[in-house]
């Protein structure tokens, strides 16, 4: 470790509070510093610790590198310097603030030794990165911010939750393999897996994400969730529950995804979908599926922030998002239209791109395991997504039918970025060994075995002649200008319409409730006045105001506990 270390997620942060300040080709000039020589620092820092002590004499671990956190730290910053590229041409503060925060405060979770460090950048990272939706600045942004805000916030009160158990019967607090024994493991469990999407937990994401700006969704794509894949590989492999809570995954986005209309809505379900793979091989647990769902975070960052940037090329120029109101594109849009279709590859792991030379460490990883079933829905997700991803998305954007669109080229600085990621989804490809000798295991390892070759070659050739004939026959779902509500449909339309319901059904109880109050006030006072008169103790004036003046104060009191 070298002598002048800075923590990765400092640099970030400075750069935030410059970028406030700094104007012009100086500010964009910071921006674009900030991964280069947050990098050139990760690289000096190495493996090693670095603590800070903290009040009675708890040592918060603030950086702790070794092969599994450095490797998703150079992945972060990767991240970070394409997707500034990308939104070199935006000048909103907000953005370009929120962005630096969100990316420092993804590399704090990622280097946090201990579990009080990772939380405090676990909510940072729900506080940063909702502004990246809010910055578009629609009535439905910021409902789906709320929303995507409350869901992180819970996520990180239940991680607060299982950190105060686990510090109950232990003296020691450092982020390492936790399990699912006691109660502490299972809600720390939970929010890692409410920001890993797990089925009915992942609403959030298909929800915010396709509401955020044009670059803020390429931001959301690379940190959150991989933060999350992170912290379980860190604290839950081997664990038996995530080799099937993974396979659910890799699966039922299928179906919503072909019929959803909005194409960046398309993607949010493909990145539920690519996750899957990625829990699959944290819950096989062995060296090879572990390496398999770290590459596969590694090159899914690349080429689903391609396909993320090239559908924002298409939402800057047109402003339009919808598969119904696209097509015809290529005409105009030719760069775009090609660095779409690599992303497209890359995700349907065609051999040569970099989605084959992982996604095939997972499957193996699950069928020299004996897991045959889980290999038969991978196998099934695989062709599903090479339908929603590698050709629904280019293929209603840029083909189908023309919509009369004419729109030019997005601004250089996003087909700079674009190009990077697409030569990075091909090098990978074709070169894995330069990602393979990176992982957090040494192992022998081919994706070009001859096996693996024919097997995703015919899988993609029958998955493309199916599209082709479901097409033809007009079997394929319509794009239809509609939204698509799944396990969110419980918190978006059951909840409220319960809570109206009851609330109703109270509001009658309550009226009737006050109404015989009333009628029994009437009738208590008209007995207690003829009562006191008769025995010459209070007038009748005076009786009457005292007890109207009690069951007032009476029914104040229901009234308080009722609304409380």
């Amino acid at each position: 470790m070298w002598q002048f270390s800075v923590p990765p997620f400092a640099i970030f942060y400075i750069a935030a509070l410059l970028v406030l300040v700094l104007r012009g080709r100086l500010c964009s000039s910071v921006m674009v510093a900030t991964p280069i020589l947050g990098a050139i620092n990760l690289w000096a820092m190495g493996e090693g610790t670095i603590l800070f002590q903290g009040a009675a004499n708890f040592e918060f671990v603030i950086y702790h590198g070794d092969r599994l956190s450095l490797l998703f730290g150079y992945l972060f910053h990767l991240a970070g310097l394409i997707a500034i590229l990308y939104a070199l041409h935006v000048k909103d503060r907000l953005q370009q603030v929120a962005s630096l925060l969100y990316a420092g405060s993804a590399l704090g979770a990622v280097f946090a030794g201990d579990l009080i460090t990772l939380f405090v950048f676990w909510e940072l990272l729900a506080l940063t990165s909702v502004f990246l939706i809010w910055a578009r600045r629609t009535n439905r942004a910021y409902h789906a911010g709320m929303r995507y805000l409350m869901i992180q916030i819970c996520s990180g009160l239940l991680l607060l939750a299982g950190i105060v158990v686990y510090s109950r019967y232990s003296d020691s607090l450092r982020f390492d393999q936790i399990g699912l024994e006691g109660l502490h493991g299972w809600l720390i469990f939970i929010a890692f897996g409410i920001k890993c999407a797990f089925p009915l937990l992942h609403n959030w994401l298909t929800d915010a994400y396709p509401e955020s700006t044009p670059t803020g969704a390429v931001f959301l794509s690379a940190f959150t969730t991989k933060v999350a894949v992170y912290a379980l590989a860190r604290g839950y492999p081997g664990t038996e529950l995530l080799i099937y809570i993974g396979a659910a995954m890799t699966c039922f986005p299928i179906f919503f995804a072909v019929i959803e209309n909005d194409l960046r809505r398309v993607l949010a379900y493909s990145l539920v979908n690519q996750l899957g793979f990625m829990v699959v091989g944290i819950g096989v647990g062995t060296a090879l599926a572990i390496n398999g769902a770290v590459a596969h975070a590694f090159t899914d960052v690349i080429f689903k922030g391609l396909l993320f940037m090239s559908m924002g090329a298409v939402l800057h120029v047109t402003g339009r998002m919808n598969g119904s109101d696209l097509g015809g594109l290529y005409k105009t849009m030719p760069k775009t239209t090609v660095l779409c279709i690599i992303g497209a590859a890359s995700i349907s792991a065609f051999p040569l791109f970099s989605g084959f030379v992982s996604k095939s460490m997972i499957m193996s990883a699950a069928i020299s395991e004996n897991y045959s079933w889980v290999w038969l829905m991978l196998l099934f997700a695989s062709a599903g997504v090479f339908h929603h991803a590698g050709i629904k998305i280019p293929y209603f954007a840029f083909f189908a039918h023309d919509s009369g669109i004419r729109a030019k080229e997005p601004p250089v600085n996003m087909l700079i970025a674009m190009t990077i990621a697409a030569a990075l989804c091909i090098g990978i490809g074709v070169f894995p060994d330069l990602l393979y000798r990176h992982l957090p295991f040494d192992m022998d390892y081919s994706a070009y075995d001859m096996t693996h070759v024919l097997a995703q070659t015919q899988l993609l050739f029958f998955s493309a002649l199916a599209f082709v004939w479901l097409n033809r026959r007009g079997l394929y779902p319509p794009e239809l200008r509609s939204v698509n509500l799944d396990g969110e449909w419980l918190y978006r339309r059951a909840a409220p319409a319960l809570w109206w319901r009851c609330y109703g059904s109270w509001q009658r109880l309550l009226e009737i409730l006050t109404k015989e109050f009333r009628r029994g006030q009437r009738t208590l006072s008209r007995r207690f006045d003829s009562a006191f008169s008769e025995q010459g103790v209070l007038s009748q004036s005076a009786s009457t105001g005292s007890i109207a003046a009690w069951m007032l104060a009476f029914l104040l009191v229901l009234i308080l506990l009722w609304s409380a």
